[in-house]
């Protein structure tokens, strides 16, 4: 189970990110976090970008609804979503 906090509005939850891989995809869970595969390289922030495009999509939220709120250089990162529940993150995995 992902787990995932309620500040307000929000729903805040970890994932972690391999990049470089083949394809972009939500591949399950690792760790009480959502894992992650991008095709983007981990340079100049465009892994980055590509998770919060996924995650967006795959919410049926825009992008300007997700935002990375720490872990900007690691593959474990805290993701701060707007206008979704904890049971949306759930039905991801």
């Amino acid at each position: 189970m992902i787990k995932t906090v309620k500040k307000g509005d929000d729903i805040i939850f970890t994932v972690y990110v391999k990049a470089g891989c083949r394809r972009e995809r939500i591949v399950g869970e690792i760790d009480s976090a959502l894992k992650i595969e991008v095709s983007a390289p981990p340079v100049e922030g465009k892994a980055n970008d590509a998770v919060v495009k996924l995650i967006a999509k795959s919410l049926g939220i825009p992008k300007s609804a997700v935002k990375i709120e720490s872990g900007l250089r690691s593959k474990k990162k805290r993701i701060r979503a707007t206008g979704i529940t904890s049971d949306d993150i759930q039905r991801l995995i």
